[in-house]
């Protein structure tokens, strides 16, 4: 089995020393799958989401989440971003039927 970096001898978790590390370039790839209901398909497609543009939203959330990752991840090391890309695609389609009750 492979040591572990974040293992010290004993097994203890510990901080990595990356002082003597030089700087190299890094991309990160996450991707995440929704399933919605129809009537916030409908909502989508007709933007009549009531908090308003989901997109938007979707979009800070996700650059926020980028820049806070040393915080929410333990023992990460902040890292410096150049850019933070968020593609959001709803698949499937809104027929036009949905009826609210």
């Amino acid at each position: 089995m492979s040591q572990l970096t974040h293992l010290n001898s004993s097994g203890e978790a510990h901080m990595v020393d990356v002082s003597e590390k030089v700087d190299t370039a890094r991309t990160a790839i996450a991707q995440s799958q929704v399933q919605l209901t129809d009537a916030i398909i409908a909502a989508i497609s007709d933007s009549t989401v009531p908090k308003g543009d989901l997109y938007a939203t979707a979009r800070i959330s996700g650059i926020q989440a980028a820049k806070k990752t040393s915080d929410l991840i333990p023992l990460c090391h902040p890292l410096p971003l150049s850019k933070v890309s968020i593609d959001i695609e709803l698949q499937g389609q809104y027929s036009g039927d949905y009826r609210p009750l």
